[in-house]
């Protein structure tokens, strides 16, 4: 029963029409959201990318009205007629609330089964429905604004970033493995048997050679990819707003990136940043929140009691010291009487992250509570107290470990209790930078130290002395931007001079020979002139979430992945046939049963 659109020409989208247009003879098109049959009348809510609008058929007409009485959710129409004030009460909750179409003539340009779920906001529909049926999951109004909000960003990032002297320039997407890194996706090359391409996991390597190109300032909205376990806020392909400068120091990076986000905030969202945003050391975010992306609107600091408890005679604190550890605690506000099984619980999540247990203190009205305190002096208990600054009423938590466990396990506490307990203002946008990372890591995997950022990032002038001694004592000239306890992205300065970088592959455990096996190209484009040079790139999907007020980056994709890297609508990744693994060489290994 479909109808050809011949002559038909859409004038208007549902919500660019108003009241300023009564009187005026309109074509509108889109689908049908609900038909509203009262015998001699019948009312559609047409619903288009723009919104909602209301059509009227009365049965003067009769030909038409028996038309429309036709019509069904999610039908696709064109509808010709007159706007009109609205007969009725004026709908507060549509923009076009004021007005309706006398519709003259309707073309059904397309009819629809009944859909799985309803096209609706507030459809209790269960995630891999929507995610099978995705193309009608998008037709939801708060996906196509967040989709919408999406492009809106980018468009000015683009502007922003043009005026400010950035070149759009496009990398490959099919480029050479190099290791330090997740996991790469690999892609096989037919015309190099045995050989295989590498799905980028950043552009680091050409924007820096873009560098080496005399280009100045690059700027990529750009692809990435990394095959790692993922993770709510994570994707396995995800959007980066990459970019890199020339002749510039970080102060100089950190500078266009706040007056970026300043002017894109306000554009947006109409929402005033203040700047130059906060600088905290990665250290003092670790001891402080627990974290290198720390979440910093509500308190709740971490505080440090090693030397409180150092003689004290709880076995679990002074072990724990002995082996090179910490001791440290959280005070939760107003807490105190929380039931055994509520703290139970906290003692599991806790074990999760890394723990073995988890301490307590309950500073109630009746007198203290503790999980250790027989194993202190009353003295030694005062002085615990004393330190976390906690009254009467409160919580204390305490972990006893590795630093990298206590950290890990009070600061997804935290996070946790804030979020429960309410302390968190979701309408702050808190942003800071996290400076001065450790140049390496510890791999247990591996057994020695790794990049934790890249083997090209420059050390800290004061630390290069301990590339050759004690990698441990090495910070990074990096940056991270944090926004309400989300990472939004991350740069560097880049090293530039040879003997540097000569030192930083020695100290990552490759030679001369593997280190041009690896990055040769790299290391060529330097023999011939290279730039000081700095960059940053920010996870654009994490970007939208936070200005969309989303709580998944899913929200803001237009065709995600779930937990296992699949695509629920195309059924992939899936087999192909056995001609195009045989072109490849490629054999399939099957798993002995």
């Amino acid at each position: 029963m479909a109808e050809s659109m011949a002559g038909l020409h859409r004038s208007h989208r549902c919500t660019e029409l108003s009241s300023a247009n009564i009187g005026e003879t309109v074509t509108v098109m889109g689908w049908v959201q609900k038909r509203r049959n009262l015998g001699s009348l019948i009312f559609v809510d047409l619903r288009d990318r723009s919104g909602l609008l209301q059509l009227m058929f009365d049965d003067k007409d009769e030909d038409l009205i028996e038309k429309a009485k036709l019509l069904r959710n999610e039908f696709v129409i064109a509808a010709t007629g007159i706007v009109n004030k609205r007969g009725g009460a004026v709908n507060e909750n549509m923009k076009t609330g004021e007005i309706e179409i006398d519709v003259k003539s309707l073309t059904i340009l397309s009819e629809s089964e009944t859909p799985p779920f309803p096209i609706e906001d507030d459809a209790n529909t269960k995630d891999e429905l929507r995610l099978k049926h995705r193309y009608l999951d998008l037709r939801k109004p708060h996906l196509q604004k967040n989709l919408r909000l999406r492009s809106e960003i980018t468009t000015f990032i683009r502007k922003f970033m043009s005026d400010e002297g950035f070149l759009e320039i496009e990398t490959p997407t099919l480029c050479k493995s190099t290791p330090e890194g997740a996991r790469d996706y690999l892609v096989p090359s037919r015309v190099h048997p045995g050989s295989f391409y590498a799905l980028p996991q950043s552009p680091q390597l050409f924007k820096q050679l873009l560098m080496c190109s005399g280009f100045d300032r690059y700027i990529q909205i750009a692809k990435c990819y990394r095959d790692e376990d993922l993770r709510a806020d994570r994707q396995p392909e995800f959007t980066q707003v990459d970019m890199e400068l020339s002749f510039v120091n970080e102060d100089d990076v950190i500078d266009v990136n706040e007056r970026l986000m300043k002017a894109l905030f306000k554009e947006i969202l109409d929402v005033d940043l203040q700047i130059p945003f906060p600088r905290m050391s990665w250290q003092e975010a670790m001891d402080r929140y627990g974290s290198d992306k720390p979440d910093t609107r509500f308190e709740m600091e971490l505080v440090d009691v090693s030397d409180v408890v150092k003689d004290c005679g709880f076995g679990v604190f002074t072990s724990a010291l002995e082996n090179g550890g910490t001791v440290r605690a959280i005070t939760v506000p107003g807490m105190a009487d929380l039931g055994r099984k509520k703290i139970d619980k906290l003692v599991e999540e806790a074990k999760g992250n890394g723990a073995k247990g988890l301490a307590y203190i309950q500073l109630k009205e009746e007198g203290i509570k503790s999980s250790f305190a027989k194993f202190m002096t009353d003295e030694e208990m005062d002085a615990l107290i004393k330190a976390t600054n906690a009254n009467t009423g409160d919580l204390i938590l305490f972990a006893a470990d590795s630093n990298k466990i206590v950290w890990n396990v009070l600061g997804a506490l935290r996070l946790k209790l804030g979020e429960e307990l309410g302390l968190i203002d979701h309408n702050k946008f808190n942003f800071l930078w996290v400076v001065e990372f450790p140049q390496f890591e510890w791999s247990d995997e591996q057994e020695r130290f790794i990049a934790m950022h890249h083997p090209f990032t420059m050390p800290m002038e004061e630390d290069i002395k301990y590339l050759e001694s004690d990698l441990g004592k090495v910070r990074a000239i990096a940056y991270d931007i944090v926004l309400n306890g989300t990472e939004l992205g991350g740069g560097s300065v880049r090293i530039h001079q040879a003997d540097i970088q000569e030192k930083m592959f020695k100290a990552l455990g490759f030679d001369e020979e593997t280190a041009h096996e690896q990055f040769g190209f790299l290391l060529d484009a330097f023999k011939y002139g290279v730039p000081p040079h700095a960059g940053l790139a920010y996870g654009l999907d994490r970007l939208v979430m936070h200005m969309a007020g989303e709580n998944n980056i899913r929200d803001v994709i237009a065709f995600p992945k779930i937990k296992d890297a699949s695509d629920l609508m195309t059924d992939c990744p899936n087999l192909v046939d056995q001609t195009q693994l045989d072109e490849l060489g490629i054999e399939i290994k099957k798993d002995e049963e």
